[in-house]
């Protein structure tokens, strides 16, 4: 039986994921998948969300519109709480009067980053900002309008070839500079959107169960550790001509105007135990995209240095 698929927020590195998906017919045959953007579906207005989704009638919406600016919320509350957490609630109410299913997408971000080992689903949250605060809010408007229809899956450091994203732009950099530096001192776990993508449609398919899962693709390393890996992979896959030093720095030596968990690592258990998760590395994933970064020829190559 055929299962009818919305995906909200196709604008972001994940919709596009999702997209690119669908275009090349590269998900579960038994489902039918929508992928659509702000300009189609805008989430923030419960009018136009009870509108578009009465017409299509989707069995499962998997919502990844966000506002993910995290140093821009701190600025921007409303802005943020007005997609993160009320255009949320929106989307949840429709699914709960249609009898749909929901599955969210949320963040590491609601961790305060104290622990020393991986958070699990049921650790307390305590958000350092606003970003991770409106998500938070998100979440809880959800178990409160779905208590048994929805899903919420929190990830991490999530990135793609599409869009605005950390290895994107330590390609530029390390393109552009004779140096770059990386903070060293929090600690967390690289996801390719690539394989959320896979376990979302997974679950979309597979009997519904309902409540909070975690998943990244492995590891606990720095951001320091990442752009290190990233270089390699550049080198190796041609996207850098010449390798450059990349030098650790401490947090309060890379001011931001949003506060970050110092360790934000997930424990993924429960996801794996429920579901038939993607099995590749933060590594193997991390040269998936470097290769289609490649392929497309989406990064300059820096020039040769005196």
């Amino acid at each position: 039986m055929t299962k009818s698929i919305v995906v909200t927020g196709s604008n972001g590195q994940f919709g596009a994921t999702i997209a690119n998906l669908c275009k090349a017919r590269e998900h579960p045959a038994n489902l039918e998948v929508q992928v659509l953007d702000r300009a189609a579906l805008d989430i923030t207005q419960p009018d136009i969300v009870n509108k578009v989704l009465d017409e299509l009638q989707p069995d499962v919406i998997i919502n990844a519109a966000a506002y993910t600016q995290v140093d821009k919320a701190e600025a921007e509350e409303a802005e943020a709480h007005a997609v993160n957490a009320t255009g949320a609630a929106n989307v949840a109410r429709w699914v709960a009067a249609n009898k749909a299913r929901l599955i969210h997408i949320s963040t590491d971000f609601v961790f305060a980053g104290n622990n020393s080992r991986p958070y699990t689903e049921s650790a307390e949250a305590n958000p350092l900002g606003v970003y991770g605060r409106s998500k938070l809010a998100g979440e809880r408007l959800l178990l409160e309008i779905l208590p048994l229809g929805s899903a919420i899956v929190r990830t991490s450091w999530l990135y793609s070839e599409h869009g605005n994203n950390f290895v994107k732009t330590m390609l530029r950099l390390m393109a552009e500079r004779e140096q770059v530096s990386v903070v060293n001192d929090q600690i967390g776990s690289p996801t390719s959107t690539h394989s959320l993508a896979t376990l979302l449609l997974t679950m979309a398919q597979t009997q519904f169960q309902r409540g909070i899962f975690h998943w990244t693709d492995g590891g606990a390393i720095s951001w320091y550790d990442f752009a290190v890996r990233i270089q390699q992979e550049a080198l190796q896959h041609n996207l850098l001509s010449t390798q450059i030093p990349v030098k650790p720095i401490s947090t309060a030596e890379y001011p931001t105007a949003a506060r970050r968990p110092a360790y934000s690592v997930l424990d993924r258990r429960r996801t794996l135990s429920r579901f038939t998760c993607p099995g590749l590395t933060w590594e193997q994933q991390l040269r998936h995209v470097i290769v289609e970064l490649a392929r497309q020829k989406l990064v300059v190559h820096s020039e040769p240095r005196n």
